[in-house]
């Protein structure tokens, strides 16, 4: 009895997956012609020209510091070297500090700006795939595909979705 139920599973199993249909798609290639993306890539260039030049001034600001504390320290006095030298660690420490920031504020500004474009190519690939009625969309870009010989690119079918 117990072998008959196996038996029965195994064969609805075995029905299903025939009638599962796979797609995949390049995520980042679809990302690389969309129109907004010469923009985006815009935007991010002037926000890290902007941190760039922050960076660049207080670089300048820590090279004038040192070098006057290395020019004058003969002359100061045991209580202002102590002082000068913790004024120039602690703005060591700034820019230490400014740049993880900068980091971190131009992966967010990267992220925003992709946002809405993320959204379209997603809603774009769910009607491709509600229209086909596939069961999974695999990303290949990330590489999750490991063979895909029953599967079909369905690039140019999102690419029609979005009007490219």
């Amino acid at each position: 009895m117990k072998k008959l139920a196996l038996i029965t599973l195994l064969g609805i199993l075995t029905i299903n997956s025939y009638s599962q249909k796979f797609g995949h798609i390049n995520s980042q290639e679809i990302l690389s012609i969309m129109p907004q993306i010469n923009s985006i890539e815009g935007k991010l260039q002037d926000h890290i020209k902007q941190l760039e030049s922050q960076l660049a001034s207080m670089e300048s600001e820590f090279q004038a510091m040192y070098q006057d504390y290395v020019e004058n320290q003969e002359s100061y006095d045991d209580l202002t070297k102590q002082d000068k030298e913790a004024e120039i660690r602690g703005l060591e420490l700034r820019i230490q500090q400014f740049q993880q920031n900068a980091q971190k504020s131009i992966q967010q500004k990267q992220e925003e700006e992709l946002e809405p474009i993320l959204k379209e190519v997603n809603e774009a690939i769910k009607k491709v795939a509600e229209k086909g009625k596939y069961t999974y969309i695999l990303d290949s870009s990330v590489g999750v595909l490991l063979y895909a010989k029953e599967s079909e690119n369905i690039l140019e079918k999102v690419k029609d979705e979005l009007g490219l």
